[in-house]
């Protein structure tokens, strides 16, 4: 026998009062900084707000969404860049990439940045070879994209998704920092799901 007591129901409150500091927003008059109260979300499954039920895939997804390891592959000038978003100003960990990794083998998410000539293809596929599954790549730049103001070059690749799959482009030449986290973010996004 469950009994549920409330502690508004015990001092003779209406349970429409039930309500404590934490679950409270304040109210304010400025533009997008409150207004009305939104009732708090409670799950149908338990009414203990402690327990949460999911499948085992979607544990693991989650967990490797936050914790993507790095291959840092700069090829060029977007790799400058990269390695600024890892600095302390922008600070790359918050995404729980620590340390970019210098091995193949101890990555799962391998960052393409700056240009990829024919010359280079070769070891950037066997490197993509070598990481354990599962793994993502992102292409950092639009040289690394498309082939970006060397396309027309007899020596340039026509972008990094010719030999190795990618999961995610982040536009700009070079793009910035926030670009990189935006498409971190994006391909959290796709590992969550089960991308």
């Amino acid at each position: 026998m469950v009994i549920d007591e409330r502690p508004a129901e015990r001092k003779g409150v209406p349970i429409d009062f039930e309500e404590d500091i934490i679950q409270r927003r304040p109210v304010t008059t400025q533009t997008g900084l409150g207004g009305e109260e939104v009732p708090l979300h409670r799950p149908a499954i338990a009414e203990d707000d402690n327990v949460v039920f999911t499948t085992v895939t979607n544990l693991v997804n989650w967990a490797r969404s936050r914790s993507p390891w790095p291959l840092g592959y700069g090829l060029a000038c977007c790799a400058i860049e990269m390695f600024s978003a890892a600095g302390a100003h922008h600070d790359l960990s918050r995404f729980g990439m620590e340390v970019f990794r210098s091995s193949p083998r101890q990555a799962d998410v391998m960052i393409v940045a700056g240009t990829v000539t024919h010359k280079m293809a070769p070891r950037l596929r066997r490197l993509y070879e070598q990481m354990p599954e599962p793994k993502w790549v992102i292409a950092m730049g639009n040289c690394a994209s498309s082939g970006g103001e060397f396309w027309d070059s007899y020596s340039t690749l026509q972008g990094v998704d010719t030999i190795v799959p990618v999961d995610v482009y982040v536009a700009g030449c070079p793009p910035r920092p926030e670009a990189l986290f935006e498409g971190l973010l994006r391909l959290r996004e796709k590992i969550s799901r089960g991308g």
